[in-house]
C-alpha cells in the first residue's frame, strides 16, 4: 500500500505575523497596563549573541524573565517574550497594583505569574489571529525561563521571527517559532 504524505501548510507570510505580533503586544499592554509598546525599527546590532554554530539569540541586559506559550494544531509554534527583569517588575507592579516593597515581599512567584499571564493573553490573540486565518490551534500552558546568558533554540524546521519592542526605555523581544502541525 504507497503511503502518502499530507501536505504542508504553506509558510505564514512574514507581513502576517509581524503585523499580529504588534497588534496583540499592542493591544495587551495597553488594556492591561495602560502601556504604549512601540516595534523598533530594527535589531538593535549586539542583538545576536553567540557564534554562528549557534543560533543567534535576542540580546537584552541581563537578568531575563521570559516568558513563553506554544499553540498546537494545523499550526505548532511557541512565542517567547524576552523582559529585562527590571522591565517584568514594573510590568507586575502595575499589573497587580503592588509597589516595589509588596513585590519585593512575593518575590519571583509574582513576577512570574503576571510575565506569564501577559505571554499568554499576547500569545491567545495571535493564536486567534492564525485560527481567523485558517490554521486552527490550542494554546499551552504558560512557561517561565530566568537567568542570563542562555540559547533558546529554534524548532528544527521551524520558521523563526525576532522582532523588538520600546517599552518605557526597555527593550522587550518576541522570538516566534512556527511549524506546519496535523
Amino acid at each position: 500500500m504507497p503511503t502518502t504524505t499530507a501536505p504542508t501548510a504553506a509558510p505564514i507570510a512574514e507581513t502576517f505575523v509581524r503585523e499580529n505580533i504588534i497588534r496583540a503586544i499592542g493591544d495587551v499592554f495597553q488594556t492591561m497596563l495602560g502601556y504604549g509598546v512601540q516595534p523598533a525599527a530594527a535589531a538593535p546590532p549586539d542583538s545576536a549573541v553567540g557564534s554562528s554554530s549557534r543560533p543567534s539569540v535576542p540580546a537584552i541586559p541581563a537578568p531575563l524573565v521570559v516568558g513563553t506559550v506554544g499553540f498546537i494544531g494545523k499550526l505548532n509554534g511557541l512565542i517567547y517574550l524576552y523582559f529585562d527583569e527590571s522591565l517584568a517588575l514594573r510590568c507586575t507592579g502595575d499589573m497587580l497594583c503592588m509597589g516595589e516593597l509588596e513585590l519585593a515581599e512575593t518575590g519571583a512567584e509574582s513576577v512570574n505569574d503576571a510575565i506569564g499571564e501577559l505571554t499568554n493573553m499576547v500569545v491567545g490573540s495571535f493564536k486567534n489571529c492564525l485560527c481567523d486565518a485558517g490554521y486552527p490551534c490550542k494554546l499551552t500552558i504558560p512557561s517561565i525561563l530566568r537567568g542570563s546568558n542562555f540559547c533558546v533554540e529554534p524548532i528544527s524546521h521551524a520558521q523563526r521571527h525576532v522582532y523588538y519592542f520600546q517599552c518605557h526605555g526597555h527593550q522587550m523581544v518576541a522570538d516566534i517559532h512556527l511549524k506546519s502541525g496535523e
